[in-house]
């Protein structure tokens, strides 16, 4: 993640537990469908426009995702701030697509009235021959800073 990303008010601590964390975090917004495991939790888009965000702990590393983008942090809190910045309208996902197959994800911010590109992966085979279509989303659980 970018050094240049705002951070979200309220942003999750440095906990013993990110996952007990995030829940009780997430307790304040009854509205958001939220998996929890003791080594994830998913949080489910709250409309067609959002898209989905997770935490994950695997080998002592912390793994955030949204839909196809995906980040790896040595630091829970790092992860956790990406977590709650993805949750949050600061955050956008550009999704490339090729007919019907999505191939490439953009993590973006919101800075001086424009999207700026935080970070991207995409998949190195693909269908380019079929029609480009690109697409923004974008959650609103929390607030933005």
């Amino acid at each position: 993640m970018s050094s240049d990303l705002h951070v979200v008010p309220g942003r999750l601590d440095v906990p013993d537990d990110p996952i007990a964390a995030i829940q009780a975090r997430l307790r304040k917004y009854p509205q958001a469908r939220v998996e929890i495991a003791t080594d994830r939790a998913i949080v489910h888009p709250s409309s067609p426009k959002g898209f989905e965000v997770g935490f994950r702990i695997r080998a002592g590393r912390y793994h955030v995702h949204c839909s196809g983008w995906h980040e790896e942090f040595n630091s829970s809190a790092e992860a956790l701030n990406c977590f709650a910045f993805a949750l949050s309208s600061a955050c956008r996902l550009k999704v490339t697509s090729r007919g019907r197959m999505a191939y490439r994800w953009e993590l973006q911010y919101h800075r001086d009235g424009r999207w700026v590109a935080d970070s991207g992966v995409g998949l190195w085979f693909f269908p380019f021959w079929r029609s480009l279509k690109v697409t923004y989303l974008q959650n609103d659980l929390l607030e933005a800073a």
